[in-house]
């Protein structure tokens, strides 16, 4: 048995905030406005959100929530295990500690708060949290979330605070995989189930109004076993406006406090309107590019290597998101994100793009690229200032325009070289074995590499983080050097708000509106 004392590194919640900065665990994020809060927290006021997705098939159900209503919903009126805190650490919710109880972090054992409530006055106890994450477990469960928990054998309550997973391999991850949207921790019924419907929940704000698509409405719950954190506002009213235009005239106007997603083409102009403040985010949210590595020319290490040093990311940063985003390295793993690797950055090389063609036999080389805009507003036009890019080099890349109606069923695992869209997971694990890892259903690069599946497998199961940071830094560099995918940029989280809306100066970057956790942790001058 391990705990947060053992001397061997295994990963406790006090080791890991203690021990983050040193290891690369977590980057905090600066946005735009980077200024120390100019006033205390203060209690009162409704804040008022214009967020920019929202279906009239949206429910409580956590298993399948999808849009941002549901997703910021959840974080109002709802509590997990573990949350992502404003500087991108994990930090506690409902579990007020942490530990691998087996040296091979095959076993997890969490501690609970002992005064969280649901909003209706009942305790929330260990039961109700093995209900809620068994919720996404099982042959029969239709969760998004159940690839996660694939791992778990048995979850057991520890007396009525503290429950114990049982893994049938170690995952380092555990923790970090409990801050996931979809595992909300809610009131479990005698059958073993759990109660979802009426969005009833135990996390800072009560529900008392939903029109799915439409709008949420909550009220403080001053039972939250977190008061003293936050949750300063007195209501929060959120109204769904798909229109990016709707969006921007309802800030520009004050008929909204903030919403979650700006018009890049229009930022900078918003960001000069009186009384408005942009919030610019670094997040691991990013673009790929991958080519079937078991498909020519793609399965020449070499033509890969010259798209890679052919495209000038620099410039697509500029020119695409108007410089709002990062330049990326060819592999998934961004500075915000844990075990991020400081490798050299691959820059724009024609030369060595001539040079690999060359090495793979060719003088010249024609290929297509299947886009679509509904991916990233100017998708297109980056493939086509990739292709002017590129031309000097030798090759000719031919840009298809795709639909966007049935992109993800008929081009995205289909055809050998296209563009895709991935928002930021939690951890390197997870980004990996869903699409680097050999086998994956996602693998959209058809990328087998015996050295990194090696590693992967070794590094989610090491509490050493020092051994965990080597062996990702070694698996980002086999990314980007065999791997079949280009990963030109990560883009930033860009959202607005009045200027008498404050908050710290780091915000998180998992979702707009620090992490969807703005609603309880931000306040009103």
């Amino acid at each position: 048995m391990t705990n947060r004392r053992n001397p061997s590194g295994a990963l406790s919640r006090r080791g890991l905030l203690q021990g983050a900065g040193a290891t690369g665990l977590a980057v905090g994020l600066i946005g735009l406005d980077t200024r120390p809060a100019r006033a205390e927290p203060q209690r009162g006021g409704t804040f008022r959100v214009g967020v920019h997705d929202g279906n009239t098939t949206d429910s409580w159900d956590p298993a399948t929530t999808a849009s941002i209503l549901m997703i910021h919903s959840s974080h109002v009126c709802r509590a997990y295990l573990t949350e992502i805190t404003n500087e991108d650490m994990l930090g506690p919710d409902l579990a007020t500690d942490w530990q691998a109880t087996k040296d091979d972090a095959s076993q997890w054992r969490f501690e609970l708060s002992r005064e969280a409530t649901f909003h209706d006055g009942r305790p929330v106890t260990a039961r109700d949290v093995v209900a809620s994450i068994n919720y996404h477990r099982g042959a029969e469960s239709a969760s998004a979330a159940a690839p996660l928990l694939s791992d778990i054998t048995e979850i057991r309550p520890d007396g009525d605070h503290a429950v114990i997973f049982d893994l049938s391999r170690g995952n380092a991850d555990l923790p970090h995989l409990m801050t996931d949207y979809h595992l909300v921790i809610q009131p479990a019924t005698e059958d073993g189930g759990i109660e979802w419907a009426n969005g009833i929940g135990c996390g800072p704000y009560s529900v008392t109004e939903f029109e799915p698509g439409i709008r949420a409405k909550f009220a403080r719950h001053d039972g939250w076993h977190r008061a003293g954190e936050g949750a300063w506002f007195d209501a929060i009213d959120m109204t769904v406006l798909n229109d990016a235009n709707a969006r921007q005239t309802a800030i520009v106007t004050g008929d909204v406090d903030a919403v979650t997603d700006i018009d890049l083409k229009t930022a900078d102009m918003l960001a000069r309107a009186p009384g408005v403040i942009l919030d610019d985010v670094p997040s691991g949210t990013h673009i790929t590019m991958p080519m079937f590595c078991d498909v020519a020319p793609f399965d020449d290490v070499n033509v890969r290597l010259a798209l890679k040093h052919a495209i000038d990311r620099n410039e697509i940063v500029d020119k695409i998101l108007f410089g709002r985003g990062t330049i990326a390295n060819d592999h998934p793993i961004a500075p915000t994100m844990p075990f991020h690797a400081d490798l050299p950055q691959r820059e724009q090389d024609l030369d060595k793009a001539r040079y690999h063609l060359k090495q793979a036999g060719h003088d010249r080389l024609s290929v297509e690229i299947s886009v679509t805009d509904s991916l990233l507003s100017g998708a297109t036009n980056m493939c086509s200032l990739f292709a002017e890019q590129a031309r000097p080099a030798g090759i000719d890349l031919k840009v298809k325009q795709e639909p966007a109606d049935g992109y993800w069923t008929n081009v995205w695992l289909k055809k050998p070289f296209c563009v895709v869209s991935w928002t930021a997971r939690p951890t390197p694990d997870v980004m990996f074995s869903l699409a680097y890892k050999a086998g994956a259903d996602w693998n959209e690069s058809h990328w087998q590499n015996e050295r990194f599946n090696e590693l992967l497998l070794k590094a989610k199961a090491e509490l050493n983080q020092e051994l965990r940071a080597e062996m990702y830094a070694e698996m980002q560099s086999l990314c980007r050097d065999d791997g079949g995918t280009i990963v030109p940029f990560f883009r930033n989280r860009t959202s607005a708000r009045r200027n008498n809306v404050m908050h710290d100066a780091q915000i998180a970057a998992v979702w707009e509106l620090d992490g969807a956790r703005g609603y309880h942790r931000w306040w009103f001058a």
